[in-house]
């Protein structure tokens, strides 16, 4: 699996990206309607501005495996 992690300037993990097929699965299972949520636009702009972020640096995405194990060092 290819998760990517987006980080704010300070480095502070604020996202993952999901390959798409993951995605569907978890709405699946789920049971989420995406077309019945209700987005606040403010969260709407900063995805795009994340996502913008990403495509002109996408170095700024975390390799999976290095991120589990950070993670797993915090627990």
């Amino acid at each position: 699996m290819n998760l990517q992690y987006i980080s704010d300037k300070a480095g502070k993990k604020t996202g993952v990206i999901l390959p798409i097929d993951l995605w569907q699965k978890l709405i699946s299972i789920f049971k989420i309607d995406i077309e019945k949520m209700d987005i606040p636009e403010e969260h709407i702009r900063e995805v795009r501005e994340r996502m913008e972020e990403y495509y002109r640096n996408p170095d700024i995405a975390l390799d999976f495996n290095k991120a589990m194990d950070d993670i797993e060092k915090d627990l």
